[in-house]
Parts: C-alpha cells; sequence; structure tokens
C-alpha cells in the first residue's frame, strides 16, 4: 500500500478525534427551571416563563350573602282561580263570556236550560203550599182547643205537620236561592252563573247549544292573575336558608336578560320523600299580564349578608380531596394551603377556614404550580 493510501485511511479517524472537520463543537445549555421546591416552599426564579402567567392578589374581606338558585314554574294563585262548575246538568242556553273577556264579580258567565232548575222551582212552590195549609190547620186547631172543641192530640199533631212542613219549605228555598233563583222569580227552568271573582276567562271548556252533564267538570275558569305564584322546590339541604318574607331574584326563560323581584310568600310544611325538596312559593305582581301560569323561571334566593374572607374562584387547585391555594411566603415565593370554602357568589368564593385578610394569594394559574 502506497504512502497516500495511509494518508486516507488515517483521515477519518482524525477528523472523529477533533469531532467533525470544519464543524465548530457544540454546547448543551439547560434551559432555566420553572419552579425550585425546596420542602413546602415554591421558589419561581427570575428567569421561570410561569412569573408571566402567574396573578397575584391580595385576600380581601367583604359581605357576603349565600345565594341558592333552584328551577321554578309560573302558577296561578289558587286563592284567585275559581273553576265555574255547574251544580245541575241541562244545555248551555247562552255563553255570555268567551276566553279571554274581562270579567268582574257578578258578572253572568253563561245561562242553562235545565230541567234540574224546574224541579227545584216545582219543590219549592209544593213546599210553600203545604207550609200555608200545615199553618192554617194549626190555627184551626189552636181555636178548637181553646173552645175546649177537639182533643189534645189534635193540637199536638198539628203543631208536628207545621214543624214538618216549615222544616221542608226552608230546605227548598235554600235549594233554589244555591241556584241563584227565588220563588218571586218564577219557575223558569234557566238557570244563570255568575263570576265570584274578578279576572280573565283563562279556560274555556263548554260550546253554546251543547249539553252539560257532568256536574264535576268546569265549563270556565277564571282567574284573577294581577298576582301569580312561582313555586321553586328547595333541595332539603337548602331549607335552612330560606324563609317567608325573604328576597328572590327571578330570570324568565321567556324574557332573556331580565330580572324580577319576588318575596316568599310561603314555604311547604311537608318535605316531598321521593325528591327530597319542599315547595317554596314567591309572590310575584303580574298587573302588566306577562307571565303566564306555565312558564320556567330561575329563582335565587339571598340568605342574610355576613362578613367574610373572599377569593377569585379561579385561585383554587384540587389536589386529590383536598381545595388549596397558593399563598405568598416571599417575592414570588409560594406556599400550598389547605382551605374550607363557603358561599359561592358568582366569580367569588368565601374563604371559612385556611385563609386571612390581608395575605397574597395566587389569584390565577395557580394549578401550574401543582405537582
Amino acid at each position: 500500500m502506497t504512502k497516500i493510501d495511509n494518508t486516507l485511511l488515517l483521515f477519518p479517524l482524525l477528523c472523529a478525534a477533533l469531532s467533525g472537520c470544519g464543524h465548530a463543537p457544540e454546547t448543551d445549555t439547560a434551559p432555566p427551571a420553572a419552579v425550585v421546591r425546596k420542602g413546602a416552599s415554591i421558589a419561581v426564579p427570575a428567569a421561570s416563563p410561569l412569573r408571566k402567567s402567574l396573578q397575584v392578589a391580595g385576600v380581601e374581606e367583604r359581605s357576603v350573602a349565600r345565594s341558592i338558585p333552584v328551577p321554578a314554574v309560573v302558577e296561578a294563585d289558587p286563592a284567585r282561580l275559581v273553576r265555574v262548575v255547574p251544580p245541575v246538568a241541562g244545555r248551555i242556553d247562552h255563553l255570555l263570556k268567551h276566553l279571554g273577556d274581562t270579567v268582574k264579580a257578578g258578572d253572568a258567565l253563561f245561562t242553562m236550560d235545565s230541567a234540574d232548575v224546574a224541579l227545584a222551582y216545582s219543590d219549592a212552590g209544593k213546599a210553600q203550599a203545604g207550609l200555608t195549609l200545615a199553618r192554617r190547620n194549626l190555627e184551626r186547631q189552636k181555636e178548637l182547643r181553646a173552645a175546649d172543641i177537639s182533643a189534645h192530640k189534635d193540637l199536638e199533631q198539628a203543631e208536628s205537620d207545621y214543624a214538618q212542613a216549615l222544616s221542608e219549605s226552608e230546605r227548598s228555598k235554600s235549594r233554589l236561592t244555591q241556584l241563584g233563583g227565588s220563588l218571586a222569580g218564577g219557575n223558569g227552568r234557566l238557570y244563570t252563573l255568575r263570576s265570584p271573582l274578578s279576572g280573565h276567562v283563562i279556560e274555556l271548556n263548554g260550546g253554546q247549544g251543547g249539553f252539560w252533564n257532568d256536574t264535576n267538570a268546569p265549563v270556565m275558569v277564571v282567574a284573577d292573575l294581577s298576582t301569580v305564584w312561582l313555586t321553586a322546590s328547595v333541595q332539603e339541604k337548602d331549607l335552612a336558608a330560606v324563609f317567608a318574607g325573604q328576597s328572590a331574584d327571578i330570570a324568565l326563560n321567556a324574557y332573556p336578560g331580565e330580572h324580577i323581584a319576588g318575596k316568599v310568600g310561603y314555604v311547604g310544611e311537608v318535605l316531598d320523600p321521593d325528591t327530597r325538596t319542599v315547595k317554596v312559593r314567591v309572590a310575584v305582581d303580574n298587573k302588566n299580564g306577562r307571565l303566564k301560569p306555565g312558564m320556567f323561571a330561575q329563582v335565587t334566593f339571598s340568605g342574610a349578608p355576613h362578613q367574610g374572607v373572599v377569593v377569585p374562584a379561579s385561585a383554587l387547585v384540587q389536589s386529590g380531596t383536598q381545595t388549596q391555594v397558593y399563598v405568598e411566603t416571599a417575592a414570588w415565593t409560594f406556599e400550598a394551603r389547605t382551605v374550607a370554602t363557603g358561599v359561592h357568589s358568582g366569580d367569588q368564593v368565601e374563604i371559612v377556614s385556611g385563609l386571612k385578610a390581608g395575605m397574597r394569594i395566587v389569584a390565577k394559574e395557580g394549578v401550574l404550580l401543582n405537582d
């Protein structure tokens, strides 16, 4: 082998020894550490990229109130709603009010042509005639007894007959009065049903000329909707924070962005064993008629305000089963602190234990410090 060949063979070995031919040697530079941990202490170095992400803020003490949001539905006030059921069977002769009409207490709603009404007039007339006859017979027996012409038992019988006739007359009159009639009104067959309250006809089930023989079903429903109930189902665990007279904020699904103020009028006495909830009713003014029974809503009950330590919800970090907040112990040095939370109000959370007002904490992106 020639000298030139030997040189060619040694050239690669020489390049490898010099870590490459014609290339500068490479240097490895380690990136700066994001955090430096020493026991429970976590330091964020000056060169750490976390300094641009972490937000540190002071812990504040302010007035807080527990808010309880629950779904609800609009209902008519049961005391202001009447299902108009005719007490007699018959044919609907004339509808005087129709669906949506405004009525006042005492207004005639409809008339019925009823054989039951005719029978009531007939019974009242017969009872009145029987009472008149019994009264005359009693007077006659009193005169005969005074003259010692009739026996004492005849007078007693006349007194008994008169008492029975009087009782029957009162019964038939009461029945006729219940139907809105009187003996002075004749013996017609028409029955007029009147509204017991002022409001609107919100339901109509019968038509003019139709026969109505179900004395348990309403021909009409009249309701005063100037005040309505919002019925909410409050869970058992929240019941202690709800009471009569409490303020309530109402958001209706039908009117997004609008809020209505109301007050708790009634807290149910019985707990539903299946849902573990109690019915709570909120009285709401509805003179403008915008609230319709059956509408869905969200009701938020506000508890009594109290002073408490408050932090942003973004400051809370979940570590296993514990809730933690990172507290600043020195400049850019933090320590995890286990806390207990209380009232949640929007993006603020009350801290019941673990923090004091004036402390500085990681208010945002604290999860970056978590192991």
